[in-house]
């Protein structure tokens, strides 16, 4: 029987590799509930091999339930009713009820909601499994952030009506924020709440893209100050589904068959104010958004792990010319590329998780320090947490989502005719790998998030925490790796200090993508350096993304200190003028999904 946590290698070293134990610690708050609740770990190693046991059971209903309904799922899809009601695929439908009933829909919701308290990072750990089996799934089973939303800023009224099913996978939610008019730019949302007299609200009006609309709990963004135009005058409303929320129609969407994304009308649908007034946008949702690109990156990861897997197979055995298409040298090159990435942007996506899990445990601890100077060392610590998780969520989402689409490319190219075949499971991975790359932000934005880290020092801080001070190390190759990435270090300050130097904001944002490419390789090395110098058996994984990325980065480098800035200058000489499509098409809409837009127009 299949188990798709057991048999990834790569998941198996990380669990067993990363401090898992000590953000476990960060999540029992010193294992204080044991006792408490009957499932609650006593110690480190008793939440190791809780984690570990849920992790299982994850990787065994991925192989054993979810994947064999995946292309069904993809075939068949949601259906919108006539009563404006939808029906999940079977296969979806029954997915849920099986993770509801293990308490996996609660994965990092506390205890007294009926959840299972875990860490971001196992959390992600599960995602990635889940989507490997489907990855549509993964958009109902990765919106928990919605429950933990309600979870850190609802009123304890709503928590203890609402969280208890979430966890129990009763009750689906939705991020419910973007409107026709209103995607990259959330400040633009005109969706109206309206306050009664007696203080309740109310909310008129339409979202469109909304991934599970159909869900029973919507965290609403709305505008509450009816006089203001920007991010300061929406809230966030909690909305449970009823004859006032009308599922107007289901997109047809190129990929991720399994997951509805619906356009919805309000029609003075009551509504709950969750947390402050005018704080919707500028502190509820940007939390959120946080945790939804770590879901996307997890999720980029499982596509990346089915389609690397079903190239490797089928080139062990496809015969060619008297032998198999995985002993010439183009497909050893090809299979190699897929599996380095894959690799490397699982480290770098964990890691990532690992970070926010300190950054969780450090506002813990801050909220009960009474000694003045431990209270500066934990404001020194959360300052630089939120420095690093500020660039390392936009990079993993980006580095992830973009690794996923080629993956997905290179396999097809693998298999050639027949991964193009609709007969195949590779081509459905193939279009919902796309979707990755545009949701929650496109890798465009998360460019733009990222790169001030990049340019601002922030890499060298995820060196230097990774590295520490160290001189000895046991592989020649791990040491002069540590070099070259030192090496490397400074050549980035030097890009730095070239883009800073009298260039403007223009120039700045035409490389910016380069820049964090730059900054994605070097994150990848030391990241990769540190399993080398763990694990002997990766050193010649190490030996290859520094004898292939390395010169990358220094191409990287030579391009963005070049001054050219002609994409800018000779625009239209280059890129001509505008075309006559000669066909009738729809006027251009902001693609969005999980609610957050992916309109890349604003991102400079």
């Amino acid at each position: 029987m299949g188990n798709y946590f057991t048999d990834n290698e790569q998941i198996q070293f990380l669990f067993n590799h990363m401090n898992i134990g000590e953000v476990g610690s960060i999540m029992e708050e010193g294992f204080r509930f044991a006792g408490k609740y009957g499932i609650a770990p006593a110690d480190e190693k008793e939440a190791l091999d809780r984690y570990r046991g849920m992790l299982d059971r994850v990787g065994k209903l991925s192989a054993q339930v979810i994947a064999p309904t995946a292309t069904e799922t993809d075939e068949i899809g949601n259906i919108l009713n006539e009563d404006g009601s939808v029906t999940y695929p079977p296969g979806i439908a029954r997915a849920i009820e099986e993770l509801g009933r293990e308490g996996f829909m609660g994965f990092t919701l506390p205890y007294q909601y009926g959840g299972q308290n875990c860490p971001n990072l196992v959390y992600t750990m599960s995602i990635d499994i889940v989507s490997r089996a489907d990855a549509s799934l993964m958009n109902l089973y990765g919106l928990q952030g919605i429950a933990e939303t309600i979870s850190h800023f609802a009123s304890d009224e709503i928590k203890a009506e609402v969280l208890p099913e979430m966890s129990a996978g009763k009750k689906t939610g939705a991020m419910v924020l973007t409107e026709p008019n209103a995607g990259s730019d959330l400040q633009s949302v005109k969706v109206r709440a309206f306050e009664n007299e007696d203080g309740s609200w109310r909310i008129r009006g339409v979202k469109r893209f909304i991934t599970n609309g159909c869900g029973h709990v919507l965290l609403v963004l709305a505008r509450s100050e009816p006089d203001s135009t920007d991010g300061r005058g929406l809230s966030l409303f909690l909305v449970e589904r009823g004859p006032t929320v009308k599922v107007r129609r289901l997109e047809n969407k190129v990929g991720i068959h399994g997951s509805p994304t619906c356009e919805l009308e309000f029609t003075d649908t009551p509504a709950r104010l969750v947390g402050e007034r005018q704080q919707g946008l500028i502190k509820y949702v940007m939390a959120l958004m946080y945790g939804a690109r770590m879901g996307v990156a997890a999720q980029a990861l499982g596509i990346g792990e089915a389609a690397y897997r079903f190239a490797r197979e089928y080139a062990s055995k496809r015969m060619q010319f008297g032998t198999t298409i995985d002993t010439f040298p183009a497909v050893k090159e090809m299979l190699v590329e897929m599996s380095a990435e894959l690799q490397a942007v699982r480290a770098l996506t964990y890691f990532a998780s690992y970070c926010v899990d300190k950054d969780n445990g450090i506002r813990k601890a801050q909220a009960t320090a009474t000694d003045k100077d431990e209270i500066k060392r934990l404001k020194n610590e959360a300052r630089e947490f939120r420095r690093i998780n500020g660039m390392m969520t936009p990079i993993a989402k980006y580095w992830a989502s973009e690794m996923s689409t080629r993956v997905a490319h290179t396999a097809i190219s693998v298999m050639g005719g027949s991964g193009y075949m609709h007969d195949h499971p590779l081509e459905r991975l193939w279009r919902d790998s796309r979707i990755t790359s545009i949701y929650e932000g496109t890798s465009q934005l998360q460019i733009v998030a990222a790169v001030g880290g990049v340019l601002g020092g922030t890499v060298h801080s995820v060196i230097d925490m990774i590295l520490g001070d160290r001189t000895n190390w046991s592989d020649p190759f791990v040491a002069e790796a540590v070099q070259q990435i030192r090496d490397a270090s400074g050549e980035l300050t030097e890009v730095a200090e070239f883009i800073k130097d009298g260039r403007d904001g223009d120039y700045r944002r035409l490389y910016a993508r380069r820049i964090v490419d730059m900054g994605t390789i070097l994150l990848g090395a030391v990241i990769l350096t540190d399993h080398a110098e763990a694990d002997a058996s990766r050193v010649p994984l190490l030996k290859y993304w520094m004898g292939s990325r390395m010169p990358e980065f220094a191409k990287l480098k030579a391009v963005i200190c070049s001054d050219d800035a002609s994409t800018l200058s000779e625009f239209d000489a280059i890129a001509g003028t505008i075309p006559e499509v000669g066909a009738e098409v729809p006027p251009p809409v902001e693609v969005v999904q999980g609610g957050v837009v992916a309109e890349v127009a604003a991102t400079s």
